[in-house]
């Protein structure tokens, strides 16, 4: 889950991706995470079509050129990606980062494993148990949520987007989900992929 978007700019591009994830057995696992998670753009139709066969819905720039292509990544993606109101902040959790009030936090990978549990369980208490079981190596001791929720908070710089549960565990701190058609399209990008060639 660390990538937000995969953007192919030829066929062959595309051709070669494919081709190297079913030699290493990972194809299925890659279709499917291009038809949940990871927004696959290309540069224009003929690109697309070897996704789309695969039946992996693709989005294109309005004129194929690779200006044209980064500013439909910039727009699309926020539009896909569910903003919460959090504690009085606007929280956007990406691959590898959280946007907070527009302005992109990095994380830790502790954090953002913590992080991505809780957005999946917007408003909902995630008990110590299972938050440390999202963490990075796991391990038995909970004081070690404890640590990763204090620098995650720190990271943030919006100690109230996240509610501490006395006895039970934390939960985002949601005041409400923002939808697709609310978002402005002017929130910065997460981490994207870009495939040129034989690159996978």
């Amino acid at each position: 889950g660390d990538l937000d978007a995969i953007s192919f700019t030829s066929a062959p591009a595309v051709a070669s991706m494919l081709m190297r994830a079913d030699e290493n057995g990972v194809l299925e696992p890659l279709l499917q995470s291009m038809r949940t998670r990871v927004l696959p753009v290309c540069v224009g139709p003929v690109t697309a079509a070897p996704l789309e066969q695969l039946s992996v819905a693709t989005t294109a720039p309005a004129r194929a050129r690779l200006g044209a292509l980064a500013r439909h990544i910039a727009e699309e993606l926020p539009r896909r990606t569910g903003r919460l109101h959090a504690g009085g902040h606007v929280v956007s959790v990406r691959g590898r980062c959280v946007v907070v009030d527009g302005e992109v936090r990095p994380v830790s990978p502790a954090g953002m494993a913590l992080m991505k549990t809780l957005s999946r369980n917007p408003g909902r208490v995630v008990s110590r148990e299972d938050l440390l079981a999202s963490l990075p190596g796991g391990g038995g001791d909970t004081h070690a949520v404890e640590t990763a929720m204090t620098r995650l908070r720190s990271s943030l710089g919006a100690p109230k987007a996240i509610q501490t549960v006395v006895k039970r565990g934390y939960r985002i701190a949601l005041d409400y989900i923002e939808t697709e058609s609310d978002c402005d399209a002017h929130e910065p990008t997460g981490a994207v992929a870009v495939s040129e060639g034989s690159k996978y």
